[in-house]
């Protein structure tokens, strides 16, 4: 049964403490406690993005169970969790509040975090949004450099869904940069992708973008 290990030893360690008279089994019990609801909370708070996404309907939620993952992260000396976690404060307050001012810096603490102990996939989300910050800001060739990234990195670790989505914003970038033959070029090569993997969710993205580019 999943987590039936981890009841089991915060059991235990209830015990040593409770009867066994050794309150450093407290602090063990705490740590094991954290791994378990830091990743928690982010799966929560994942789930209330995607529904967000879905309807449109803001829920604070979301911010508390990524604050929250991202503190219990540092307490455990998480590097990769916690660089995680400060991409989805940030996210949360680009994409459901509208605020890129205030996501550059979770985005840039979650990127320079990911780089240090070389998580990819996470340097690849923050790098992407800042590249959309930059994008926002009129700063174009800085915004092309970073989705550009973001989408070798993808490539590089074989996360092809979001090598192909990465695609589709470079394509949105050149249309919105007057090429549209580059954005078109863009498009037919996330098509490639989004069928080899299967990401049905991305093949519309690209077609709403190709309607989009030739209107």
């Amino acid at each position: 049964m999943p987590g039936q290990d981890w009841i089991e030893q915060t059991g235990e360690l209830f015990e040593v403490a409770m009867f066994g008279g050794d309150t450093s089994a407290l602090d063990r019990s705490d740590d094991v406690l954290d791994a378990i609801e830091a990743p928690l909370s982010m799966a929560r708070g994942k789930v209330l993005h995607v529904r967000f996404l879905n309807d449109r309907e803001e829920n604070s939620q979301e911010l508390v169970l990524f604050e929250r993952a991202a503190e219990l992260y540092r307490r455990l000396g998480d590097a990769s969790g916690e660089a995680d976690a400060l991409f989805w404060i940030g996210c949360w307050h680009q994409v459901v509040k509208g605020d890129g001012a205030a996501a550059s810096p979770y985005l840039e603490r979650s990127y320079a975090l990911a780089k240090s102990v070389e998580d990819r996939m996470t340097m690849s989300y923050a790098i992407r949004h800042l590249g959309f910050a930059d994008k926002d800001a009129g700063h174009f060739d800085l915004a092309r450099d970073r989705l550009t990234e973001s989408v070798t990195l993808r490539r590089a670790i074989g996360f092809r869904p979001g090598e192909a989505a990465g695609l589709v914003a470079l394509a949105y970038l050149a249309a919105e940069t007057g090429d549209p033959s580059t954005a078109l070029h863009h498009l037919d090569e996330a098509q490639s992708v989004a069928e080899s993997c299967g990401a049905k969710a991305v093949s519309g993205w690209i077609e709403q973008a190709r309607t989009h580019i030739r209107s």
